[in-house]
């Protein structure tokens, strides 16, 4: 068994309701498939101010640590 705490943390930047609806109306109903309703890799990058933290965790997988887990585990070559 594995576990890997991850912290990232994103602050929202001030956004007028117009910006708010047209990024809505932009993403459409791919903001309905993300938690929070944005995508960082894409057009939901614009929604912060500042980021810190692993981009992969907040994509939703800690992609490095799986990474190294796996070759810890000789999964993956060294």
């Amino acid at each position: 068994i594995w576990h890997s705490v991850t912290v990232a943390r994103l602050w929202l930047r001030p956004c007028s309701p117009a910006f708010l609806d047209d990024y809505l109306t932009a993403v459409g109903e791919q903001a309905l498939a993300s938690v929070g309703a944005y995508q960082i890799e894409g057009p939901g990058a614009q929604l912060f101010a500042r980021v810190e933290g692993d981009q992969f965790a907040i994509q939703g997988l800690p992609l490095l640590e799986v990474l190294e887990f796996l070759r810890a585990q000789g999964v993956l070559a060294r």
